[in-house]
């Protein structure tokens, strides 16, 4: 993988979530793979559950900026920054720490995500 390679995979990413296509997971995700909104989060695991959770996105308005951080072999981590809404009403910042498996899909997606307001330490 190298730095274009990840940003076509994140570009077919934004295109399917725009889209609401959920028949795009199977060209993205391989089979088995682990998706996890939050790092703490247990893994949602293959095709059904990444569909089921997409289910659950907003239909609202977004852009998205995304630039990779660092690409390593098969592993990639990429900044996103998302906003929702016209007028923008939430902002997220993000890092998508991804482990791609050798047919180009993701088979490992880990998000960590931040947004105005969010605590960034243990209370």
């Amino acid at each position: 993988m190298d730095r274009d390679d990840v940003m076509r995979w994140v570009d077919g990413y934004e295109e399917a979530w725009r889209a609401g296509d959920l028949d795009a997971v199977a060209q993205l995700f391989s089979d088995d793979a682990s998706y996890r909104p939050s790092p703490y989060e247990d893994s949602m695991v293959g095709h059904a559950a990444i569909k089921d959770f997409w289910l659950d996105d907003d239909d609202d308005v977004f852009t998205m900026q995304a630039s990779p951080v660092a690409v390593e072999g098969r592993d990639a981590v990429v900044r996103v920054v998302v906003e929702y809404g016209d007028p923008v009403r939430q902002e997220y910042r993000d890092l998508w720490v991804l482990r791609f498996a050798d047919d180009g899909r993701v088979e490992d997606f880990e998000e960590w995500a931040y947004w105005p307001g969010m605590a960034y330490s243990a209370e």
